[in-house]
């Protein structure tokens, strides 16, 4: 029996895992969130509370668990779980535990978004990217520009910019980045390559309707430039296990690099129903399960909604009795 511990259970990413996984014979999904209430705990029946990735004692916590409850194979979903697991790779290795993730210097490139441009110019097109101050003062723009931060998940800390004045207003700071505007539709493509960095698949999605920031109804697409664009993304940053790129189109209609967000992505679902499984497929990468060097997808449309789960107070993690 192959035993198997889903970080981040809460979010979408972590859901969707565990409901892949757990529908394989000879596997035991063991669930972990630092929220009691976190939903995905309660699709199995191992579940634990663990510290929030950013605690001190996060990875060790995390390290002694997976030794106390016997795990092979670690899918961590959160994304400031990643580095800190990665930079500890080889002590889980050395208590028998594989990490489904990306290695270190992926991570390092893909959360970097100013160091993503810089390795990815030449593979694809890549917005003009500068360090805000005397890189960004150099460069004639053409407004409006985006300014980002140079590390951080999600559309945190984004925002356009309409003028040179008010670029010039922001100062020096070579933690944040301006990047040219991409004005064209978005598609994130989930792309998965094996331990070797040989791209297996790669499918991209629409996001048909957006609710606070949450993509409710969404398409796979067949796209032979969003697909090649999304395999030399994950060529030139080396990726193993899974990704999702994210692409939009630029003045001339091209497909453009946004960024890379080197974890399972919320909208798994859509991808695995789409004929793609990727958490199935990285299971069997860690484990050398033969695995095909290509699969194929179908074009699938999803409407999302909530589901509730309803538990008995007795069941609740951690919960004081």
């Amino acid at each position: 029996m192959t035993r198997v511990l889903v970080t981040g259970a809460g979010g979408p990413a972590g859901v969707s895992i565990i409901r892949s996984l757990r529908a394989r014979p000879g596997v035991d999904v063991v669930a972990a969130d630092m929220d009691r209430y976190a939903s995905g705990l309660y699709l199995v029946e191992e579940r634990h509370l663990v510290p929030a990735g950013l605690a001190p004692e996060f990875t060790d916590s995390l390290l002694q668990l997976c030794i106390d409850e016997k795990i092979d194979v670690l899918f961590p979903t959160v994304d400031v779980e990643l580095e800190v697991i990665a930079a500890r790779r080889a002590e889980f290795a050395n208590e028998g535990i594989m990490i489904a993730s990306p290695q270190a210097e992926t991570l390092e490139v893909c959360l970097d978004k100013y160091l993503l441009a810089q390795r990815c110019q030449g593979v694809l097109p890549v917005p003009t990217t500068a360090l805000l101050g005397p890189e960004s003062d150099a460069i004639d723009w053409a407004f409006p520009v985006m300014v980002k931060p140079r590390r951080g998940a999600g559309s945190r800390g984004i925002h356009q910019i309409d003028s040179r004045e008010a670029l010039t207003a922001l100062g020096t700071d070579d933690q944040i980045l301006v990047q040219e505007f991409l004005p064209g539709e978005e598609f994130s493509v989930d792309v998965i390559a094996d331990l070797d960095g040989n791209v297996i698949a790669a499918v991209p999605r629409s996001r048909l309707r957006v609710d606070s920031g949450v993509s409710v109804a969404g398409a796979t697409v067949r796209d032979e430039e969003l697909e090649s664009a999304a395999k030399a993304v994950a060529t030139a940053i080396g990726l193993s296990t899974v990704a999702n790129v994210q692409l939009r189109r630029n003045t001339n209609g091209r497909a453009a690099l946004l960024e890379v967000n080197p974890r399972f992505p919320g909208a798994m679902p859509l991808t695995i129903a789409a004929g793609v499984d990727m958490p199935s497929l990285t299971l069997d990468l860690m484990l050398d399960e033969p695995v095909p060097a290509s699969v194929d997808f179908r074009e699938l449309t999803v409407v999302r909604y909530l589901e509730d789960v309803f538990i008995d107070a007795s069941e609740i993690v951690g919960r004081a009795t």
